[in-house]
């Protein structure tokens, strides 16, 4: 048995930094991915997928 639960695992994973207040998540694609979401990240802390978890961030500006 697995000692680490999948949502464990996918928070050791950092926050993807993007520059645009949107981002689309699509999982990876192909018959691995999910639907594709758009997430927006106008708050300033990581946005989760829904669906696969993994974190978004907006970069900060400079």
């Amino acid at each position: 048995v697995n000692a680490n639960p999948a949502q464990d695992l996918v928070n050791q994973i950092p926050p993807v930094e993007v520059m645009g207040r949107i981002v689309s998540c699509d999982g990876g694609g192909g018959a691995l991915g999910h639907p594709k979401i758009f997430i927006n990240l106008d708050n300033p802390e990581p946005q989760r997928c829904t669906y696969c978890g993994i974190r978004y961030v907006q970069k900060p500006h400079h």
